[in-house]
């Protein structure tokens, strides 16, 4: 029962959320190695990562936070610890390992936290504000805790990432566009946006102090 407690009310941003969190944690375990933590501490830190940013989310929102609802989020997470566990050689050689599964998991996240929002009939606006927060806070997380600059402050387009995928969610919601498409379209864009803004050195203008 403890494995299974919720899997025949599964739905399809279940699946979207359960990739989104194996991401995510895969990204915080396989920096948390780079540290050189051990086995509980690396797999704090991926829980952190993957549940950090639905967390404060859902606080937001004042619902039930989400992984004290259903047990599969921990087994994500554990998963994801075996993966890295099984071909650490491989992750470890691989290059932007950590890049990939971030961007993944922020895709997949940016989706969840919209559709969280939405299903309680918040506003566009505050749609597009969870959708953001549920990306990028448990990155922000993770390396406050392993003691590096947020990612979100030294990388290219991050947030900007999140809220233009929430944009494209709007938008294609107002036309009635399929979820499903909906979803996998709004992922997609926000990976695209990612790698882009990666290869090409895409950011915002520096604020600049006095001279």
């Amino acid at each position: 029962m403890f494995l299974f407690d919720d899997l025949a009310q599964i739905q399809v941003v279940d699946v979207i959320e359960a990739l989104g969190t194996i991401a995510f944690a895969i990204s915080g375990i396989r920096l948390a190695s780079a540290k050189r933590f051990d086995w509980f501490g690396a797999i704090v830190i991926g829980f952190v990562t993957a549940t950090g940013g639905g967390t404060l989310r859902d606080l937001l929102l004042d619902v039930p936070v989400f992984w004290m609802q259903a047990s599969r989020y921990i087994w994500c997470t554990l998963f994801a610890f075996a993966i890295v566990l099984c071909f650490r050689k491989y992750l470890v050689h691989l290059n932007n390992t950590i890049f990939w599964f971030d961007c993944i998991g922020l895709g997949l996240f940016v989706v969840v936290g919209y559709e969280k929002a939405l299903a309680l009939d918040y506003p566009i606006w505050v749609c597009i504000s969870m959708a953001t927060i549920t990306g990028i806070v448990g990155g922000i997380i993770r390396d406050i805790l392993i003691n590096e600059v947020p990612i979100i402050f030294t990388q290219e387009l991050y947030a900007v990432a999140c809220i233009l995928g929430g944009i494209l969610f709007s938008i294609l919601s107002y036309f009635n566009v399929d979820l499903l498409v909906i979803e996998i379209s709004t992922a997609v864009f926000v990976v695209v946006i990612r790698v882009l803004a990666t290869k090409y050195h895409l950011k915002l203008p520096i604020l600049k102090g006095e001279d």
